[in-house]
């Protein structure tokens, strides 16, 4: 048997490998999708006083640590039972909305969309932001930076920080916003709906107009018929700060809608001894492995999950994105792994148009930003809809706030069965009699780079590197080979 490794993978947060085994006639046998860390932070966080875990779990990762932040938060209101006033909501979603704007076009224009803008196939040296540029122009790469840039400083304007917030507090946050602020974040999404949409237009000319490309999107390679999980707003459309939880089923129907607070009913956790990653799965079908359809409790989170479940977006010209989309992929729910990539762009416009809703909301600056809580805390979830999925923060104390147990379930976790299965497909799908070059090792790893996954958030090393043992069995389940590590 021969073994293929892809160790580091690239342009993602995070660490992890792909092992790939190929049989005597060099076809693919199996694929693993490895995590070589462990989760440490559900641990020691617990004896810590309950009102720093939104600066605590914000440190988990530097790429989203306002989800973090923001799902903490919202579990200290529901520990301490306290409601927010009003215009600390919509400040929370102000900001997070501008937060999933720098986000998502971090992760298309440096991670994902090089794979696209420049082609799968392309020299690894031009599979990467220097080489979009050259597609896209540098003035529209000056416009992108300078929107970062601006929205990283709304960020630190609402919350303290560009990158560690320090807003968020039981009953609200801690300090409101100008009329000036308001107006000074006005221009800025009118900026970001522009850029959203030029976005979406290098997109359709590049990407769509590109028959190999359309064929890789709706190919059978990146294609998974799971079920899917996002939050919703009461008229069922997509929002990332509140709502209920929804889930729908291979063919779009829905099986579950509930809130946050009862994720414990449907969820549940598989761990499996070659990773250092949790699997979850819907509870009521039961964990059947990693494979396909309805009989499977596998389901998947993130952009094209969240559209998936919704029937709609709450924004006009975010809608018109999301109708054309589901029109070229044939139509609701769409499984194609990569058309992650589309749904995040027409995430992007949503959330820049939300921005400019919030923004142009007077009451977003009223003084009254926090309600104190008076009630002695005991338990508290918080849910949010991170850039990468559904994101839980669950927590228990004792009558002084003092944690007793965290649960963390992670947008990338909840992923990572589709990863895994993702990448094996894939795998099956491009190595033949083993011919493998660099360009079909790249189109494996871009089924997972689809799922921008954050294996920073998802897995966590407590005492350095960790032992990772792996043992390998033949068709007839005899030990053949030990992997160690550490």
């Amino acid at each position: 048997m021969k073994r293929i490794t892809i160790d580091p993978i690239t342009r993602l947060e995070g660490h992890g490998k792909v092992e790939i085994f190929l049989d005597d006639a060099g076809d693919i046998q199996r694929a693993f999708f490895q995590i070589p860390e462990l989760r440490g932070f559900e641990k020691f966080c617990e004896g810590r006083p309950a009102e720093e875990m939104p600066q605590i779990t914000s440190r988990i990762c530097g790429v989203c640590p306002t989800a973090h932040h923001m799902a903490s938060t919202k579990a200290l209101d529901a520990l301490f039972g306290v409601e927010p006033p009003s215009a600390a909501k919509k400040l929370r979603e102000l900001m997070y909305s501008t937060f999933m704007v720098e986000n998502h076009l971090l992760h298309f224009f440096f991670l994902g969309g090089p794979d696209f803008i420049v082609g799968p196939l392309a020299p690894a040296g031009e599979r990467n932001i220097l080489g979009v540029i050259g597609k896209v122009g540098s003035e529209n790469a000056l416009k992108l930076i300078n929107l970062r840039k601006q929205c990283r400083e709304i960020l630190a304007l609402i919350g303290g920080k560009p990158v560690h917030p320090v807003c968020g507090l039981p009953g609200g946050m801690s300090k409101p916003i100008t009329k000036e602020d308001a107006q000074g974040i006005i221009k800025v999404a009118n900026e970001a709906i522009d850029f959203a949409q030029f976005t979406l237009q290098a997109f359709n000319d590049i990407v769509l107009a590109n028959k190999d490309y359309v064929g890789l999107i709706t190919g059978d390679i990146y294609y998974h018929q799971t079920y899917y999980m996002g939050m919703v707003d009461k008229n069922n459309k997509v929002n990332f700060y509140d709502g209920d939880i929804r889930v729908v089923d291979p063919d779009g129907k829905e099986v579950a809608k509930f809130k946050p607070s009862q994720y414990l009913n449907y969820v549940e956790e598989h761990v499996e001894p070659w990773t250092y990653i949790k699997f979850p799965y819907l509870k009521q079908i039961g964990w059947q492995g990693f494979v396909d359809g309805k009989e499977s409790g596998v389901y998947r989170v993130a952009p094209l999950a969240r559209l998936n479940v919704a029937e709609g977006m709450a924004t006009p010209l975010a809608q018109e994105h999301y109708e054309k989309m589901y029109q070229v992929l044939g139509g609701k729910p769409a499984h194609n792994t990569l058309a992650y990539h589309w749904a995040r762009l027409i995430e992007t416009l949503y959330a820049a148009e939300r921005m400019l809703e919030l923004a142009s909301d007077e009451a977003v600056t009223s003084p009254n930003v926090r309600n104190i809580p008076t009630q002695i805390p005991t338990e508290g979830i918080g849910v949010v809809e991170a850039p990468r999925g559904t994101l839980f923060h669950h927590y228990k104390t004792d009558e002084d706030g003092v944690l007793m147990s965290v649960n963390l379930i992670v947008a990338t976790q909840n992923n990572a069965a589709g990863i895994c299965m993702s990448i094996e497909k894939a795998a099956k799908g491009l190595i033949k009699q083993g011919k493998v070059d660099d360009g079909l090792l790249n189109m494996i790893e871009m089924a997972f780079r689809a799922y921008d996954p954050c294996f920073a958030c998802a897995t966590h090393s407590l005492v350095g590197q960790m032992p990772l043992k792996v043992n390998i069995y033949d068709t007839n389940k005899c030990l053949i080979k030990t992997l160690k590590q550490g």
